[in-house]
């Protein structure tokens, strides 16, 4: 009797144990449903950013949340919510989170079927399953029920339905019904058919056994079914039931997702990017997209030139909103820094901050007729000697600024920084939005005129733009109405600003260095220059016309040097395309020309021969126009007697391989001009009789050295140079 007791007490024990147990193993099992929602809706409810015209730029189908294409319940069709209630949990809003009768049901019809035919998961289930992803076991289903019951009591139907049908997957990464209408049929689901509606419907059941790319009619017994069903419930009619049946789908491949991603990052930097509101940028999705096959498609062609990075900036300069953001390389596996925004990285401009300088000089005297002298030259650097060299190796003598700056030469831009000043010219850019020009004015020195500090695209485009708009500075935006404050600043005056974008225009300016039929003559009268870095680690093509303004830039963010790519031989075929673009459809303009400029015939001496000249029009600033007509119809730029070499603290060396008879220095003064000569003053010795030769040949001596020249004409000293000292050693 004992024993009979004692068994039938273990047998009572044994079900309660296992039933505590499988009630501890379950209460472990469950996640916080609450908790995990609120963090999903906030990662899914990121402040999306637009276009102009409203299209997400923010489309990504590798992430676990839609953050993109999201749509309010109350905004969804009627018909659409309808189907998805009465094919996936038709008692939604009357069970708990567990719809048992459904459940119930399942199960004797997968017992009849000796397998699994039927789920019976509500809808709070499936978000439950999205927001805490398990195997697909009896076991999991029953923890997704409580979980399930446990966000019902949290969170209101709508709610629970608004967040499934925006995050439900379908094929190809896609995520809710906004999504798969795009992906389906390329629309959005308001202007979806009746057939094609209810197709969304049926495709969460197996996106990829019902793949319409692939079948599309295999599908149509299922849209049927539920159709009848929708007509039994009321929600279809006689009528729309056949017209339905009438319907074939109309399968569009959906268009690329705007490639945006480095722009939506910097906009979200931005102080108005600061609310919970949607974002709506300037960018415009359509030319964003076509200007970014024209820069991918241009790297396709240069993939052997060791060049793996682009960016391309356009905008409207007479709004100051970017209407492209372009960066290339980051679907290339080999691009170095594929993750960096190429706009905003600071690099070496080379030739193309040039037109800041010379529109500089032309508000400091200088006009287009101005005569510059193209000769060898030579800077110092530190304790050694920089010999400044144009493009082409070649030196073209006296020439005027337009050729100048057309050619795009070297040296004669050095000699415009002397004339405009190292430091004022660095205010100027500064006050054009150059801020990562950082460094002191005699760090750069001379060089800043051929672009040896670095700027990003975006503070190049907004300078080449505040040229474009007659000199006044107007700051680029991204944002539609952006409350930022920009101040609009004038930094050089109308004359100045549209006599460059005439020169940069011209093609019989530039025809010396770049040829006749250069790449840059566009068809349309478009300001056009470009730029090269030192070893060919950056090229630049900037240009405007009299609306948009386009800059590209090409290289490498790693810094190595490309297989000897130039703005010319890079970037500027796409920026004749980009501009193509731009173009399209629309009436031009010719680019603007102030009324303050004069227009004049003006007789430009030649270079080879100092006594002839030849006639041509030329546009001259006020302050030349306004010059006696007597005066000279061309002006030359001012004198200036430089010793250029040697420069002060030179260290030079003799070479011990050489004879000492045989190792000669060069001293060089610039600006003597026919009639006067130069006599060398070496240690407080002269050299020998004034020379009409501004260089002098001397033999090499060690030792402490102090150089001065005195210029004389007709007999009489007219200048003495400071003393220069040098050292050989």
């Amino acid at each position: 009797m004992w024993r009979r007791l004692k068994f039938l007490k273990y047998a009572l024990a044994l079900p309660l144990l296992l039933a505590a147990g499988f009630a501890l193993a379950t209460f472990l099992a469950l996640n916080p449903a609450e908790e995990t929602w609120r963090q999903a809706v906030r990662e899914a409810g990121v402040p999306r950013v637009t276009d102009r015209g409203g299209q997400p730029l923010t489309a990504s189908y590798h992430t676990r949340w839609n953050t993109a294409d999201r749509r309010a319940l109350h905004d969804m069709p009627d018909l659409l919510v309808q189907a998805f209630l009465l094919s996936e949990d038709k008692r939604f809003y009357t069970h708990g989170g567990i719809d048992w009768r459904a459940r119930g049901s399942a199960l004797w019809q997968n017992m009849r079927a000796r397998g699994t035919v039927r789920g019976a998961s509500t809808i709070t289930e499936q978000v439950v399953r999205q927001l805490h992803p398990r195997p697909r076991t009896l076991w999991s289903k029953w923890v997704e029920g409580f979980e399930a019951a446990r966000l019902e009591r949290h969170f209101s139907k709508p709610q629970i339905l608004e967040f499934y049908l925006n995050q439900v997957p379908y094929a190809s990464g896609r995520r809710g019904v906004a999504q798969a209408a795009r992906y389906y049929f390329n629309r959005d689901v308001d202007t979806l058919t009746t057939k094609e509606t209810l197709a969304l419907a049926v495709l969460v059941r197996a996106p990829s056994s019902y793949d319409l790319y692939r079948d599309p009619a295999r599908i149509d017994g299922a849209i049927l079914r539920l159709a009848r069903q929708l007509q039994a419930a009321g929600t279809l009619d006689d009528a729309a039931l056949a017209h339905l049946l009438a319907q074939a789908f109309e399968l569009q491949k959906p268009s690329l997702p705007v490639d945006a991603a480095h722009l939506v990052s910097y906009l979200r930097r931005q102080p108005a990017a600061g609310s919970d509101e949607d974002l709506r940028s300037t960018i415009d999705a359509g030319l964003q997209a076509r200007v970014q096959k024209i820069i991918d498609d241009r790297m396709r062609t240069l993939k052997s030139k060791n060049i793996y990075n682009a960016a391309a900036l356009v905008a409207d300069h007479q709004t100051g909103e970017v209407l492209a953001w372009v960066v290339a390389g980051a679907g290339n596996e080999q691009a170095p820094g594929g993750q960096i925004d190429a706009v905003t990285v600071p690099r070496q401009p080379g030739s193309a901050l040039k037109p800041f300088l010379y529109a500089a000089a032309l508000d400091r005297g200088w006009t287009a007729s101005t005569m510059i002298d193209d000769s060898p030259y030579a800077g110092a650097v530190g304790a050694g000697l920089h010999r400044f060299r144009n493009y082409s190796n070649t030196f073209y003598g006296r020439m005027t600024l337009r050729e100048a700056l057309g050619n795009s030469l070297n040296i004669p831009a050095v000699r415009t920084i002397h004339h405009v000043g190292v430091k004022n010219y660095l205010q100027t850019l500064h006050r054009l939005g150059f801020q990562s020009l950082g460094r002191a004015a005699e760090i750069y020195d001379d060089g800043l005129a051929l672009g040896n500090g670095e700027v990003t695209l975006l503070e190049l485009v907004s300078g080449y733009a505040a040229l474009a708009a007659g000199g006044v500075q107007n700051p680029l935006h991204v944002i539609i109405d952006d409350p930022a404050p920009r101040e609009r600043d004038r930094i050089y005056s109308e004359a100045a600003a549209t006599l460059v974008g005439n020169i940069l225009s011209d093609p019989h300016a530039r025809r010396l260095e770049f040829g006749a039929g250069s790449v840059l003559n566009f068809p349309l009268q478009t300001a056009v220059k470009t730029g090269t870095s030192t070893d060919y680690r950056d090229a630049w093509a900037v240009g405007y016309n009299d609306r948009y303004v386009a800059g590209i830039w090409m290289g490498n963010l790693d810094h190595k040097p490309t297989d000897g790519v130039t703005g010319g031989t890079g970037p500027a075929l796409a920026l004749r395309s980009i501009f193509s673009e731009l173009n399209r459809g629309r009436v031009t303009e010719k680019l603007k020309i102030s009324p303050h400029l004069t227009l004049r015939d003006v007789c430009i001496e030649d270079s080879r021969d100092p006594m002839r000249c030849h006639m041509r029009s030329e546009w001259f600033m006020p302050h030349a126009a306004a010059e006696d007509d007597n005066a000279p119809p061309h002006i030359t730029a001012k004198p200036r007697f430089d010793i250029v070499q040697p420069t002060e603290g030179l260290h030079m060396a003799i070479d011990p391989r050489v004879p000492m008879d045989m190792q000669h220095f060069a001293f060089r003064l610039s600006g003597l001009a026919a009639g006067q000569a130069v006599e060398w003053i070496l240690n407080g010795e002269s050299l020998g009789a004034a020379s009409a030769s501004s260089s002098h040949l001397w033999m090499l001596r060690r030792g402490q050295h102090k150089l001065q020249a005195r210029v004389v004409a007709e007999g009489a000293e007219i200048y003495a140079s400071p003393e220069i000292s040098y050292i050989v050693k």
